[in-house]
């Protein structure tokens, strides 16, 4: 809402300085966004006296002559105006100016002569439309002196960012209302005279010539009518056109620039019929069709045809539709040059049905912006009479005698009674009666003071018509809050102080987990729920896996978010594919974030949080004193177990997946992480066919794993052990088994023995060798045995026979030989 500070003065004294003005206002609840001064390219423009003005001896239409601008020595300047003359007070551009269109002013020289500077015309300084000849300044003025002061052009454009409870605000009466309430003493409105000129009253009654019928009161409580003879439909006049341009609007012609005037002036949107083009002379105010009718068309104001739903409201004569109520009207009863006879409507609409016809119809004018916030009621008659009292100075047209006005469904007033007490209760604030009432009769509310049944004061509150926002006791709180000042109010704390409560336990663990990872060098992604429709046939999942039942977006922004996940696989690879495009080649990612599966129709769908991480690249940057090698299984599992570790979780084992759990995984390079026959999650290395459908050029790694499976494998308490007094000793075994061996199962026959034994406090896999030397499905694997007691230092004595019992438990459970 943009509000011209020299029209707000049309209706209030303001005296105060703009920026106040914005400061004020944005704490009484209007924000300002910005000011604008609508004249500060005439910096440099100022007046001058034409002291001397002679013939150009070298250009017949040139005039030469000699300026005072103020200054020691007057300014030579060559003119081709025809109405120069000596004496006469003119407009002068000054050397460095810049006018409308960019046109910049500098010393020259023309047809030999020195100009140093402009007299200009007002069209060239976009001050009125006379391009005749430069600007004769009539009355006494001194040399020198800025134009904007001399002429008292200056004026300053504020937009101001409105809420949409504030509809009283789209309206220059409505700011200058606020504006009023705090300038000292407090000033009132005063409203334009709507009196229609005796002079240009016409013997002819509306009522002969129109009838107004409204078939839905609901949709249409209020619909008055204003007719004009012998129009003169042209361009407006000068003031008009700069009011309206200081908002942001354009001049179209008179008339139509009278509604756009009236509306920003009340906040009531008029609209003006040719006459002429209403069939039967009537208005009949109804729906465009009944429940189940085909949809119809209509071309509006801006030749745009728009499918009318039956239930949207509109504007018809007695043949057809001539508008879309409280939107816009049509092309076939607009204004035109040659239009002699104008009907004027000023109506009011139910809101909702507003805002649902312009949401549906596209079609967003200033109009509707404030009949769908809301107008008020009893201001219909004043903005009509206002509109046709102008319409009739600036159109040289008669006022038909009379006005229509049907209005079958009145507006209640509404009375609140406040609580002085509650308020300031509410305000932490300690308002008399008396001052609460001063507050909200600033702004035009009515107050009177009564007393209730228990003896205590109470204010009767008569809200305006045009606050149509106010409506209860809190209400009024707030204009009392606001108008007082939110600042002023103190900040008080509760005298009791507010106990905390523990985290969810989710949210400590959300926290942990991306403590571990950011640790380990990862960054976390944070991507869309919506993915490609396709994501699952790209990673090679088929029915009836659970991953395939997607729930489709019934109005997807793209084809890239047609669905919701049920992976988080897809946004990962996608993240990766991305970077790798710009030339990142090494990546650490994790997510944390939710996937869902499809169920029953008309069901929320299943939603399951999960934690994955992707690594792809090299281990380290390449230096002189080492190169760079490529991540690979063993750096995601190694990142898998840091983070379990980190988390206390222990006893996990490392199981080969088949190819129906994680397709989208290389054949060998996929696993499950399990602890105690629980499967947290999956890791293994995304197979080259997915990343090929994915678009990626290198291996990548990524492991996925379910959160509630991950909380229920945290241990609820840790147990602490005292710090071992006595050494350890280390010893090594070394055996040769099939390929087909799990490292995992070894290990979990190593735990299982160590617990029975007591004195392994320790044990690791430290070297896997393969070759031809062992045969091409052998390997050979060497763990370390760290043996400790609590009670005394161990020898070699103590340790051999518990060595040799695990050893030979291993040979014998699967199958291994030892290294010749």
């Amino acid at each position: 809402m943009k509000v011209s500070l020299s029209w707000l003065r049309e209706y209030i004294p303001i005296d105060l300085d703009p920026q106040e003005i914005s400061d004020r206002l944005t704490m009484a609840g209007l924000e300002v966004d910005g000011l604008e001064s609508l004249y500060d390219y005439l910096d440099d423009v100022v007046v001058g006296r034409v002291v001397q003005a002679k013939q150009h001896p070298n250009a017949d239409k040139l005039t030469c002559c000699v300026v005072d601008i103020g200054k020691e020595e007057p300014s030579p300047i060559v003119c081709g105006a025809p109405n120069v003359r000596e004496g006469m007070y003119v407009a002068c551009a000054l050397p460095g100016a810049v006018l409308p269109g960019d046109f910049k002013i500098k010393k020259s020289k023309l047809r030999g002569e020195p100009s140093h500077g402009m007299l200009c015309s007002a069209a060239e300084l976009m001050i009125a439309d006379d391009a005749s000849g430069i600007m004769d300044l009539e009355g006494e003025f001194v040399a020198g002196t800025p134009l904007e002061s001399a002429l008292k052009l200056a004026d300053t454009v504020f937009e101001i960012d409105l809420t949409p409870n504030r509809p009283d605000c789209l309206s220059l009466i409505g700011v200058a209302r606020e504006i009023g309430a705090f300038t000292q003493p407090q000033n009132k409105v005063s409203l334009p005279d709507v009196a229609f000129p005796e002079t240009q009253m016409d013997s002819r009654d509306i009522h002969d010539f129109v009838t107004v019928e409204i078939e839905d009161p609901h949709l249409c409580p209020r619909y008055a009518a204003g007719m004009l003879f012998d129009v003169k439909v042209g361009p407006s006049p000068l003031w008009l056109k700069q009011r309206l341009e200081a908002v942001g609007l354009s001049s179209v012609n008179n008339i139509v620039d009278v509604t756009n005037f009236v509306m920003m002036e009340t906040g009531q949107p008029l609209h003006a019929f040719d006459y002429d083009h209403i069939a039967k002379s009537k208005i009949i105010v109804r729906t465009a069709g009944k429940p189940g009718d085909a949809p119809l068309e209509f071309t509006t104001l801006d030749s745009k045809v728009h499918k009318l739903d039956p239930e949207m409201l509109m504007i018809c004569d007695g043949k057809k539709p001539v508008g879309i109520a409280g939107v816009m009207g049509g092309e076939n009863s607009e204004i035109t040059d040659a239009t002699t006879r104008v009907l004027v409507e000023s109506a009011y609409f139910n809101p909702v049905s507003i805002r649902r016809t312009a949401k549906r119809t596209g079609i967003a004018s200033d109009a509707s912006h404030r009949f769908e916030r809301g107008v008020d009621p009893e201001g219909t008659m004043f903005a009509l009479k206002r509109a046709v009292s102008l319409m009739a100075q600036l159109c040289s047209a008669t006022i038909a005698t009379g006005i229509i006005d049907e209005n079958p469904v009145k507006a209640r007033p509404v009375t609140i009674d406040l609580s002085p007490e509650a308020l300031n209760v509410r305000l932490g604030t300690s308002f008399s009666a008396d001052e609460m009432a001063q507050i909200l009769a600033s702004v035009e509310f009515g107050v009177e003071k009564k007393v209730d049944k228990t003896d205590k004061d109470l204010l009767q509150v008569h809200v305006p018509s045009f606050r149509v926002d106010v409506a209860r006791p809190e209400d009024l709180s707030e204009e009392v809050a606001r108008l007082w000042g939110y600042n002023k109010i103190e900040t008080s704390y509760p005298l009791v102080k507010a106990k905390g409560r523990p985290l969810a336990g989710r949210i400590v663990l959300r926290g942990k987990i991306r403590q571990a990872m950011t640790g380990f060098g990862f960054c976390e992604a944070i991507n869309y729920n919506f993915i490609r429709k396709d994501a699952c046939e790209r990673m090679g999942i088929e029915a009836p896996d659970k991953r395939t039942r997607m729930v489709e977006i019934l109005n997807p922004i793209s084809d890239q978010m047609a669905v919701l996940r049920t992976s988080i696989v897809p946004g990962l690879l996608e993240n990766m594919a991305k970077n790798n495009a710009k030339q990142v080649d090494t990546l650490q990612l994790f997510e944390i974030g939710k996937i869902f599966y499809d169920k029953a129709p008309g069901e929320q769908p299943e939603e399951v949080e999960v934690v994955g991480g992707l690594v792809t690249g090299y281990r380290s940057d390449q230096t002189w004193y080492s190169k760079k090698e490529p991540v690979d299984f063993f750096d995601l599992k190694g990142v898998v177990q840091g983070l379990l570790d980190s988390l206390q979780i222990s006893g996990v084992l490392y199981e080969r997946t088949d190819a129906g759990t994680c397709p989208y995984f290389e054949p060998g390079y996929g696993a499950k992480v399990v602890k105690d026959g629980l499967v947290l999650g999956t890791l293994g290395k995304i197979a080259s066919s997915v990343g090929a459908a994915f678009g990626l050029k290198q291996d990548a790694y990524l492991f996925e794993l379910d959160m509630d499976s991950f909380e229920k494998a945290v241990p609820q308490a840790i147990q602490a052990v005292e710090l071992p007094k006595f050494p350890a000793i280390s010893r090594d075994m070394t055996f040769i088994v099939s390929k087909r061996v799990e490292v995992g199962a070894m290990m979990d026959t190593i735990s299982t023995f160590a617990q029975k034994q007591g004195l392994i406090e320790d044990y690791f896999l430290f070297d896997v060798f393969e070759g031809k030397n062992i045969g091409e499905d052998k390997k050979s694997l060497s763990f370390r045995l760290v043996y400790r007691s609590a009670a005394k230092t161990l020898t070699e004595k103590n340790i051999k026979k518990i060595h040799d019992q695990l050893s030979r438990k291993l040979i014998d459970d699967f199958n291994a030989g030892l290294p010749g």
